[in-house]
């Protein structure tokens, strides 16, 4: 069988306060006519990524909700992952396609996988392309069925496309992070949303400065000069080398600022360990640029500490599914600086809530602008957070699915 996560529970009560009563009341006048609705979400892996952090949050309030809820990850091996990082890349835009064995080896595993998925859920939904031929093997194992997209499609490499497009194309329903990321050629109801972060969980809660400087201490940092700040996978389209030359030239200016680059190794990713070293490489022994990840037993305490104590938190990804980091980062009131690509725009409102940028250049020029200023730097970071407070916070993502739950039960 499919490993089942245990999600621990959560009460959408504790997020009246932040999120304010009229949308708690919705939340629960959706969830009424639902209750005791078998659901079942299928993803990749249980850590590492916006996937598994959404999960942790989404499926227990679902649950708090009165549905009958699970969370389902799918079995693979190193084969199945190499595979599947080379389509995420692909569909991303990498020119390198999978080879036929590749393509073999992911069907193969849908097909295990398939096997192993129990039936008799009333809606199954399918999180991104690496269980997405679920549907089509084993159709009859749920009575609605919904593939969730978490990375940007918008200019995919059109081979891969063209072979995925006939898995996708007849789910019944589909979500996507944005209105560019939609493929051509969907039969279904496609839905635009937005993901969201849990504003209580361990990394996003509110640390004292005190506590934050404390943590950031016990990995090397200095807590009395400036720190610059990106928490993000080791990815080249997060671009971490691309964040290391945009610190230098920062230090040509401000020689006492520091560079925390955290990330996290997921099981989904094998390529992460290249990446990785390849930024220690480029790095170059600097002493004051610190690359962190899981294995230095850096978890959501740390990085929430790394983020809150940032002078300037950077998000420089040149491809971007939507950039859950950066909505952290913005309900940390912490002045921001990012690509401006994918969901990171649809977050920050340039010059308002951050800055947005495409090269190295003017990423540095805005984080030199920050670290000069302070009030600016607070003003920004002021008005970053009341943005995700209005559209980016868990329990307007679970109203969203409840709203298509709801319509999914009342359609033929």
């Amino acid at each position: 069988m499919l490993q089942t996560v245990n999600v621990g529970t959560k009460n959408l009560a504790d997020y009246t306060h932040l999120v304010g009563p009229a949308l708690a009341e919705e939340v629960r006048a959706l969830a009424e006519p639902l209750k005791g609705l078998r659901v079942v979400h299928l993803s990749a892996t249980s850590f590492g990524g916006g996937v598994s952090e959404i999960l942790y949050t989404l499926v227990p309030l679902m649950k708090d909700a009165g549905l009958d809820v699970e969370w389902q990850v799918i079995y693979g091996r190193e084969e199945f992952f190499n595979a599947t990082k080379l389509m995420h890349n692909a569909l991303q835009g990498n020119p390198q396609d999978l080879t036929p064995e590749q393509w073999s080896t992911w069907e193969r595993y849908n097909e295990m996988n398939a096997r192993e998925l129990a039936g008799g859920w009333d809606v199954c939904v399918v999180h991104d392309p690496q269980p997405a031929a679920l549907f089509q093997l084993v159709p009859e194992k749920a009575a609605h069925w919904m593939w969730r997209c978490h990375i940007d499609l918008s200019t995919p490499n059109p081979a891969t496309m063209e072979r995925l497009l006939p898995v996708i194309r007849d789910y019944p329903v589909t979500f996507f992070h944005m209105e560019q990321y939609v493929p051509e050629g969907l039969r279904g109801d496609v839905r635009v949303v937005p993901p969201a972060i849990d504003p209580l969980a361990p990394k996003n809660m509110a640390l004292s400065p005190e506590d934050a400087a404390y943590v950031c201490r016990q990995f090397g940092i200095d807590v009395d000069r400036p720190l610059l700040c990106q928490v993000s996978r080791f990815d080249p389209w997060k671009d971490p080398l691309g964040v290391i030359d945009a610190y230098r030239k920062v230090k040509e200016e401000i020689p006492g600022v520091q560079l925390a680059l955290v990330g996290s190794m997921a099981s989904d990713d094998p390529e992460g360990w290249d990446f990785f070293n390849a930024t220690v490489a480029h790095a170059d022994g600097d002493e004051d640029i610190h690359i962190l990840n899981n294995f230095n037993n850096v978890g959501a305490i740390e990085v929430n500490a790394f983020q809150s104590h940032a002078d300037v938190v950077i998000q420089k990804s040149i491809r971007e599914g939507f950039g859950l980091t950066v909505t952290e980062a913005l309900w940390k009131a912490r002045p921001f600086v990012g690509g401006d690509v994918g969901g990171i725009p649809l977050q920050v409102q340039n010059g308002l809530s951050g800055y947005l940028v495409s090269d190295v250049d003017t990423c540095a020029a805005r984080c030199i602008d920050i670290l000069r200023d302070p009030a600016l730097g607070k003003a920004l970071g002021r008005r970053g957070k009341e943005h995700v407070r209005e559209r980016f916070l868990t329990p307007r993502y679970l109203r969203d699915y409840l709203r298509v739950f709801g319509e999914m039960m009342s359609s033929p």
